[in-house]
Protein backbone atom coordinates (compact mmCIF):
# COMPACT_ATOMS: atom_id res chain seq x y z
CA UNK A 1 0.00 0.00 0.00
CA UNK A 2 2.80 2.41 0.49
CA UNK A 3 3.72 2.90 -3.03
CA UNK A 4 -0.23 4.09 -3.53
CA UNK A 5 0.21 6.40 -0.48
CA UNK A 6 3.40 7.94 -2.14
CA UNK A 7 1.68 8.22 -5.86
CA UNK A 8 -1.68 9.80 -4.70
CA UNK A 9 0.08 12.21 -2.16
CA UNK A 10 2.42 13.11 -5.28
CA UNK A 11 -0.52 13.87 -7.04
CA UNK A 12 -2.19 16.34 -4.69
CA UNK A 13 1.22 17.95 -4.29
CA UNK A 14 1.00 18.32 -8.03
CA UNK A 15 -2.96 19.44 -7.99
CA UNK A 16 -2.05 22.11 -5.14
CA UNK A 17 1.06 23.36 -7.17
CA UNK A 18 -0.67 23.90 -10.02
CA UNK A 19 -3.64 25.68 -8.26
CA UNK A 20 -1.48 27.56 -6.48
CA UNK A 21 0.57 28.93 -9.57
CA UNK A 22 -2.64 29.22 -11.48
CA UNK A 23 -3.57 31.66 -8.65
CA UNK A 24 -0.18 33.92 -8.35
CA UNK A 25 -0.48 34.38 -12.55
CA UNK A 26 -3.80 35.76 -12.17
CA UNK A 27 -3.23 37.55 -8.97
CA UNK A 28 -0.33 38.84 -10.94
CA UNK A 29 -2.34 40.08 -13.95
CA UNK A 30 -4.82 41.81 -11.76
CA UNK A 31 -0.79 43.42 -10.22
CA UNK A 32 -0.20 44.66 -13.88
CA UNK A 33 -3.47 45.90 -14.37
CA UNK A 34 -3.95 48.24 -11.46
CA UNK A 35 0.08 49.41 -11.16
CA UNK A 36 0.79 52.62 -11.48
CA UNK A 37 -3.07 53.55 -11.06
CA UNK A 38 -4.51 55.90 -8.35
CA UNK A 39 -8.34 55.05 -7.10
CA UNK A 40 -9.83 58.63 -7.32
CA UNK A 41 -12.16 57.77 -4.33
CA UNK A 42 -9.39 56.10 -2.43
CA UNK A 43 -11.18 57.75 0.35
CA UNK A 44 -14.18 56.59 0.29
CA UNK A 45 -15.72 60.43 0.54
CA UNK A 46 -15.13 63.39 -1.70
CA UNK A 47 -12.91 65.16 -0.06
CA UNK A 48 -10.46 65.48 -3.22
CA UNK A 49 -13.26 66.49 -4.93
CA UNK A 50 -15.41 69.36 -5.49
CA UNK A 51 -18.36 71.13 -7.51
CA UNK A 52 -17.51 72.83 -11.04
CA UNK A 53 -18.48 76.50 -8.79
CA UNK A 54 -15.81 74.86 -6.11
CA UNK A 55 -17.93 74.37 -3.13
CA UNK A 56 -18.73 71.09 -1.42
CA UNK A 57 -20.27 68.11 -3.06
CA UNK A 58 -23.72 67.79 -2.29
CA UNK A 59 -26.58 65.40 -3.81
CA UNK A 60 -24.14 62.78 -4.81
CA UNK A 61 -23.31 59.79 -3.01
CA UNK A 62 -20.93 56.65 -1.93
CA UNK A 63 -22.37 53.62 -0.95
CA UNK A 64 -20.27 50.38 -1.47
CA UNK A 65 -18.18 51.98 -3.73
CA UNK A 66 -20.81 53.19 -6.13
CA UNK A 67 -20.54 56.87 -6.70
CA UNK A 68 -23.98 57.65 -7.40
CA UNK A 69 -25.79 60.88 -8.39
CA UNK A 70 -29.83 60.07 -8.16
CA UNK A 71 -32.71 61.44 -10.01
CA UNK A 72 -33.52 65.16 -9.42
CA UNK A 73 -37.57 64.82 -8.56
CA UNK A 74 -39.62 68.02 -9.04
CA UNK A 75 -38.86 70.97 -6.72
CA UNK A 76 -35.65 69.33 -5.65
CA UNK A 77 -32.46 71.40 -6.55
CA UNK A 78 -29.67 69.75 -8.81
CA UNK A 79 -26.53 68.82 -7.18
CA UNK A 80 -24.32 70.30 -9.62
CA UNK A 81 -21.41 68.27 -11.39
CA UNK A 82 -18.29 67.16 -9.91
CA UNK A 83 -14.67 67.70 -10.22
CA UNK A 84 -11.20 65.84 -8.89
CA UNK A 85 -9.61 68.41 -6.87
CA UNK A 86 -6.46 66.90 -8.68
CA UNK A 87 -5.30 68.28 -12.47
CA UNK A 88 -4.27 65.67 -15.26
CA UNK A 89 -3.11 66.22 -18.74
CA UNK A 90 -2.02 62.89 -20.60
CA UNK A 91 -3.00 60.06 -18.72
CA UNK A 92 -5.24 56.83 -18.98
CA UNK A 93 -8.56 56.63 -16.76
CA UNK A 94 -10.85 53.69 -16.35
CA UNK A 95 -14.08 53.62 -15.07
CA UNK A 96 -17.38 51.64 -14.70
CA UNK A 97 -20.83 53.16 -15.03
CA UNK A 98 -24.30 52.56 -15.25
CA UNK A 99 -27.03 55.28 -16.70
CA UNK A 100 -30.60 55.15 -15.84
CA UNK A 101 -32.82 53.85 -18.56
CA UNK A 102 -33.04 57.18 -20.86
CA UNK A 103 -31.03 58.53 -19.50
CA UNK A 104 -27.88 61.29 -20.07
CA UNK A 105 -24.40 62.45 -18.71
CA UNK A 106 -20.81 62.32 -19.31
CA UNK A 107 -17.31 62.14 -18.12
CA UNK A 108 -15.30 65.57 -18.83
CA UNK A 109 -11.37 65.64 -18.95
CA UNK A 110 -8.70 68.40 -19.91
CA UNK A 111 -11.43 70.70 -18.85
CA UNK A 112 -11.62 74.31 -18.06
CA UNK A 113 -15.12 75.08 -16.09
CA UNK A 114 -17.86 73.07 -18.13
CA UNK A 115 -15.78 72.48 -21.37
CA UNK A 116 -13.97 69.90 -21.62
CA UNK A 117 -13.72 66.69 -23.82
CA UNK A 118 -15.93 64.36 -22.81
CA UNK A 119 -16.78 60.40 -22.80
CA UNK A 120 -20.37 60.67 -23.64
CA UNK A 121 -22.89 58.33 -21.10
CA UNK A 122 -25.95 57.55 -22.35
CA UNK A 123 -28.44 55.23 -22.41
CA UNK A 124 -28.17 54.27 -26.77
CA UNK A 125 -31.62 54.15 -28.33
CA UNK A 126 -33.81 55.12 -25.48
CA UNK A 127 -32.30 59.07 -24.80
CA UNK A 128 -33.03 61.48 -27.80
CA UNK A 129 -29.47 62.57 -27.97
CA UNK A 130 -28.20 61.55 -31.30
CA UNK A 131 -24.54 60.95 -29.75
CA UNK A 132 -23.83 57.80 -29.04
CA UNK A 133 -22.45 56.22 -25.70
CA UNK A 134 -18.30 56.32 -25.50
CA UNK A 135 -18.22 58.70 -28.45
CA UNK A 136 -15.92 61.94 -28.15
CA UNK A 137 -18.68 64.00 -27.30
CA UNK A 138 -19.70 66.58 -30.78
CA UNK A 139 -16.46 65.62 -32.60
CA UNK A 140 -16.22 61.85 -33.00
CA UNK A 141 -19.28 59.80 -32.62
CA UNK A 142 -18.80 56.04 -31.12
CA UNK A 143 -18.67 52.39 -33.78
CA UNK A 144 -22.64 51.97 -33.83
CA UNK A 145 -22.23 48.41 -33.65
CA UNK A 146 -19.94 48.52 -29.98
CA UNK A 147 -20.78 46.08 -27.07
CA UNK A 148 -23.26 47.89 -25.10
CA UNK A 149 -25.38 47.39 -21.97
CA UNK A 150 -28.24 49.04 -21.70
CA UNK A 151 -29.64 51.75 -18.89
CA UNK A 152 -29.88 50.33 -15.59
CA UNK A 153 -27.03 47.98 -16.26
CA UNK A 154 -23.12 48.42 -15.72
CA UNK A 155 -20.72 49.49 -18.99
CA UNK A 156 -16.64 50.00 -18.28
CA UNK A 157 -14.99 52.78 -20.09
CA UNK A 158 -11.98 53.35 -20.74
CA UNK A 159 -10.01 57.20 -21.94
CA UNK A 160 -6.90 57.68 -22.84
CA UNK A 161 -5.09 61.10 -23.75
CA UNK A 162 -1.78 61.45 -24.41
CA UNK A 163 -0.52 64.38 -25.83
CA UNK A 164 -2.69 64.90 -29.22
CA UNK A 165 -4.43 61.18 -29.05
CA UNK A 166 -6.97 60.41 -27.54
CA UNK A 167 -9.11 57.59 -27.43
CA UNK A 168 -12.69 56.07 -26.28
CA UNK A 169 -13.17 52.37 -24.94
CA UNK A 170 -16.30 50.98 -24.06
CA UNK A 171 -16.68 47.23 -22.52
CA UNK A 172 -12.78 46.73 -23.92
CA UNK A 173 -13.68 48.25 -26.98
CA UNK A 174 -12.04 50.99 -28.54
CA UNK A 175 -15.12 52.41 -30.63
CA UNK A 176 -13.63 56.60 -30.79
CA UNK A 177 -10.49 58.21 -31.58
CA UNK A 178 -8.38 61.30 -33.15
CA UNK A 179 -5.47 63.11 -33.28
CA UNK A 180 -5.39 66.67 -32.02
CA UNK A 181 -4.53 68.80 -34.86
CA UNK A 182 -5.23 66.25 -37.87
CA UNK A 183 -7.54 66.88 -40.68
CA UNK A 184 -9.99 65.13 -38.94
CA UNK A 185 -9.77 66.73 -35.97
CA UNK A 186 -10.01 70.81 -37.70
CA UNK A 187 -13.33 69.71 -39.68
CA UNK A 188 -14.90 68.36 -36.27
CA UNK A 189 -13.81 70.95 -34.21
CA UNK A 190 -14.47 73.33 -36.78
CA UNK A 191 -18.15 72.58 -37.08
CA UNK A 192 -18.86 71.73 -33.56
CA UNK A 193 -19.41 74.40 -30.49
CA UNK A 194 -16.67 74.54 -28.77
CA UNK A 195 -14.37 75.83 -32.26
CA UNK A 196 -14.82 79.74 -30.48
CA UNK A 197 -12.15 78.06 -27.62
CA UNK A 198 -8.64 78.35 -28.09
CA UNK A 199 -6.33 75.07 -26.94
CA UNK A 200 -9.65 73.12 -26.40
CA UNK A 201 -8.85 69.49 -26.29
CA UNK A 202 -4.99 70.26 -24.88
CA UNK A 203 -5.88 72.00 -21.61
CA UNK A 204 -4.85 70.49 -18.10
CA UNK A 205 -7.95 70.00 -16.18
CA UNK A 206 -9.86 67.58 -14.12
CA UNK A 207 -11.70 64.57 -14.43
CA UNK A 208 -15.48 66.01 -14.55
CA UNK A 209 -18.69 63.62 -13.60
CA UNK A 210 -21.53 65.40 -15.14
CA UNK A 211 -24.99 66.04 -13.55
CA UNK A 212 -27.10 66.23 -16.04
CA UNK A 213 -30.60 66.03 -14.28
CA UNK A 214 -30.34 61.76 -14.75
CA UNK A 215 -29.45 59.21 -12.21
CA UNK A 216 -25.79 58.14 -13.21
CA UNK A 217 -23.41 55.57 -10.69
CA UNK A 218 -20.11 55.18 -11.32
CA UNK A 219 -17.08 52.90 -10.14
CA UNK A 220 -13.60 51.47 -10.21
CA UNK A 221 -12.56 55.21 -10.86
CA UNK A 222 -9.16 54.73 -11.49
CA UNK A 223 -6.73 56.83 -13.29
CA UNK A 224 -2.89 56.66 -14.14
CA UNK A 225 -0.46 59.74 -15.77
CA UNK A 226 1.24 59.24 -18.92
Amino acid sequence: MKPFIYILAASISTIACTATTDSNNSNDEAQRLEEGYIDLFARGDFSEWTTVKGEPVKGWFIEEGRIHRPEITNGQKRPDSIISKQHYTNFELRFDWNISKGGNSGIKYRSQGDLGLEYQVLDDGVHQDPQLSAGIYALVPAAKDKPFNPGGQWNSGRIIANGNHIEHWINDVKVAEIEIGSTAWKQAFENSKYKKHTGFGTWTGPIYLQDHNDAVSFRNVRIREL
